[in-house]
């Protein structure tokens, strides 16, 4: 879906979900190899086999990065977003595994008009879920995002 929304077109309460993305060994690799974190949670099998979980966790902030990359799978901030304003209250509520099928819940929780003719404020909830529809990851960002008509 490539059918940009801008502010006007958004209410309290809208909701949007993406298709599905499963995680895989290079996704936990090459963001190993990114972000520099080698934590043996995330590289080492023998040592993850001996925690709770049993097997390696992938990075939270991955799953970050892939809430945010669902956003443009979406299509609907494609012309119109501005800047990502903030990242609060994220919460990292269960692990996230390599096979994993996670998929976006977007929630809009605030519209602020401000003063500006060009832009205004636009309050998301980002709800990440697996495969079973358990939430892993949640949080809020505030987005700057272009008004209709306004270049």
């Amino acid at each position: 879906m490539l059918n940009s929304l801008f502010f006007e077109d958004f209410q309290l309460g809208q909701s949007f979900e993406s298709g599905g993305r499963t995680i895989t060994e290079s996704d936990l690799t090459f963001f190993s190899m990114l972000s520099g974190d080698w934590n043996p949670i995330h590289a080492d099998a023998e040592f993850a086999r001996t925690t709770r979980y049993e097997q390696r966790v992938v990075h939270g902030t991955l799953g970050i990065a892939i809430a945010t990359g669902m956003l443009h799978q979406l299509g609907i901030f494609h012309d119109s977003a501005v800047a990502m304003m903030s990242l609060n209250e994220w919460k990292f509520i269960a692990p996230i595994f390599v096979g994993d099928t996670l998929r976006l819940r977007l929630e809009i929780t605030g519209l602020d008009a401000g003063k500006s003719e060009r832009v205004g404020r636009l309050g998301r909830r980002f709800v990440l879920l697996n495969q079973r529809g358990e939430t892993v990851q949640d949080g809020h960002s505030d987005l700057l995002i272009r008004k209709r008509g306004a270049n």
